[in-house]
């Protein structure tokens, strides 16, 4: 009989175990997730300032593994494991398992911030990114009809949330398309930009706090250039009543809140809070199996794993990671499932990147070369083209990221609202 694995969760490390085991004819395979498609989350921003679509990033799963005879796909979120029956229930049914992988990634960390909670703007899914587009586009909109100069600052001021790579690239997507973009599309707001700002707050005492000096300083001094206001040492202690409020007593008032300053994994029901360690990570040996279990495993962001040598404070919550991780798990389900012996895992660093602007980028090598400019920029396009999951996504990227370079421009600044039935 075919061993049974259900894996949660399609991102990086889903789609990599998915892919290895699927051809062997010793696994049944069915993957889960509460999407029907899986997306690249390095671009979500690029999606949220409407340089992009949202197909450009994302790849349906039936399309996918078609003519997989051994996977199939289940749509459905995960609401609770039976362990002592080898069983999963999902919002749409149960799921029996010989073998379990959690693959769910991580989501927003709001610190208890109940207000940001409510009332920022995260960058987590597609969903995100879209209600971002359309939320921003709509107060731009508001803000060319707006005679009160007071309002008009709350509508255009931007305050970002967390200076890592995500808050750093929508920071100076932004601000480029504050000088550029947004000057020829509404000639009603000439001469705001007393009142219009771009802030980005973190509280480190550097932005890309896990970069080198160099990259920290480029990017520093690169998004300064561009009109970014960059607050450190400082966290947003609450947003309300059109008000950011920060831990020294300072005040923003605005009504956009990008929130990108940190992300905890998910507790799931029957997994005891001794399988969990810090930030909400699952507990893992050096095989990703899930501490207390003997068939339950975890791989990428939602797993903490202390036997690399490399890495004993566990390793960082990056796409590599799980790429790697979901690969090896694959290779040691066949090899467990041949009688061999297993391959503990090592993560293989392979540098770490992040764009600022329009040839404006920095990239960190593991031989400790420091790349910026256009250099670091075309390191970054090639590295993410080649990362996205078809032709068609790199095809329709790169038509559109050419499209943007050479006109400085981009025509994909739609509000779609789909109306909701009662």
């Amino acid at each position: 009989m075919a061993k049974r694995i259900v894996i949660i969760g399609g991102g990086f490390a889903g789609i990599n175990v998915a892919k290895y085991v699927c051809g062997n004819t010793g696994f049944q395979v069915t993957l889960v997730d509460k999407n029907n498609y899986t997306f690249f989350p390095p671009l979500l921003y690029q999606v949220a300032t409407g340089f992009l679509e949202a197909s450009n990033i994302s790849y349906p799963f039936r399309k996918m593994f078609q003519g997989k005879k051994n996977l199939s796909f289940r749509m459905g979120a995960l609401q609770k494991v039976m362990p002592e029956q080898n069983k999963v229930a999902l919002s749409t049914g149960e799921l029996e398992y010989d073998y379990l992988v959690f693959a769910t990634g991580t989501e927003s960390n709001y610190f208890g911030l109940e207000n940001v909670h409510k009332n920022a703007i995260p960058m987590k899914t597609v969903n995100d990114a879209i209600e971002m587009r359309n939320y921003l586009l709509q107060q731009i909109e508001k803000a060319t009809v707006t005679t009160d100069k007071n309002e008009r600052g709350k509508l255009l001021t931007i305050v970002v949330a967390g200076g890592g790579p995500t808050g750093v690239e929508v920071s100076g997507m932004l601000a480029e398309m504050k000088t550029s973009v947004i000057r020829k599309d509404y000639p009603e707001l000439r001469g705001a930009g007393e009142v219009s700002h771009i802030y980005l707050i973190d509280g480190g005492a550097q932005l890309l706090s896990p970069m080198s000096k160099k990259s920290q300083q480029d990017t520093y001094n690169a998004l300064t250039k561009l009109g970014v206001e960059i607050i450190l040492n400082t966290h947003v202690n609450d947003y309300v009543d059109d008000k950011v409020v920060l831990n020294n007593g300072a005040v923003i008032e605005t009504q956009n809140l990008i929130w990108a300053a940190g992300v905890t994994s998910k507790v799931f029901d029957g997994i005891p809070a001794a399988s969990y360690g810090r930030g909400k990570r699952m507990i893992v040996d050096a095989y990703n199996k899930v501490e207390g279990f003997d068939n339950i495993y975890a791989v990428g962001d939602t797993c903490i794993q202390l036997s690399d040598p490399g890495f004993p404070e566990g390793h960082p919550q990056v796409a590599q990671v799980a790429l790697q991780q979901g690969k090896l798990l694959g290779k040691n389900l066949v090899r467990s499932s041949r009688q061999k012996a297993l391959i503990p895992f090592r993560y293989k660093d392979k540098g770490s990147m992040a764009i600022i602007g329009r040839n404006k980028a920095v990239a960190d090598l593991p031989s400790g070369l420091h790349f910026k400019g256009f250099i670091a920029w075309f390191i970054w396009i090639f590295i993410h083209l080649i990362s996205l999951v078809n032709y068609r996504n790199k095809l329709t990227t790169l038509f559109n990221w050419m499209i943007a370079y050479f006109t400085k421009d981009q025509a994909l600044r739609m509000i779609i609202r789909p109306s909701k039935r009662e």
